[in-house]
């Protein structure tokens, strides 16, 4: 475990850039041949910690029939309602940015940002992300979620690596300070 760790993005996206369709469906990126689980098994023994919005987290419940996927890990749902928390899920109705460079500086393993548009344009503004992994999927889906919105601010980026899982290509990015 270290001190000051780092909040990570490790997220997939189109090639034109979307992390889902206007509905909010992941089909394209499924169908998509990969290799194993194309990286997330390593990343995620690098985690303790997810944060995640309460979309992206109602999402996930949706999809997985109600079974939370990260029951081994400190779990944070950024809202702005007044949720009750869950065995696995603590509801933060706090400021992100407070909470955040809190959490980064307890001891721990990195910080896992799961997606969420919203949520990580905030991050953005704050200067709050350390690296960003993105793993292109070589499909053009037209319209959609985008990874990143339109005025956000900007970061400037320094490649770390890339690797290739079948089909996919994926980019590790630093954020330089």
């Amino acid at each position: 475990m270290v001190m000051n760790r780092k909040v990570v993005v490790f997220i997939a996206s189109s090639l034109d850039g979307y992390i889902a369709t206007e509905d909010e469906s992941l089909e394209w990126l499924f169908n998509v041949e990969g290799e194993g689980d194309n990286g997330t098994s390593e990343f995620y023994e690098t985690v303790d910690t997810v944060v995640m919005g309460k979309r992206t987290y109602d999402w996930v419940m949706n999809e997985q029939a109600g079974e939370f996927p990260y029951k081994d890990k400190e779990c944070y749902v950024f809202t702005r309602s007044t949720v009750e928390n869950t065995e696995h899920v603590t509801f933060v109705n706090d400021d992100v940015s407070h909470f955040i460079q809190k959490l980064n500086h307890e001891k721990g393993n990195n910080i896992w940002l799961v997606g969420g548009g919203e949520l990580l344009s905030h991050f953005i503004r704050e200067k709050l992300i350390d690296e960003l992994i993105v793993t292109i999927a070589p499909r053009i889906i037209g319209n959609g979620i985008p990874l990143f919105k339109a005025g956000d601010d900007t970061l400037d980026l320094s490649l770390k690596g890339t690797q290739t899982f079948n089909q996919f290509v994926e980019l590790h990015y630093t954020v330089n300070t």
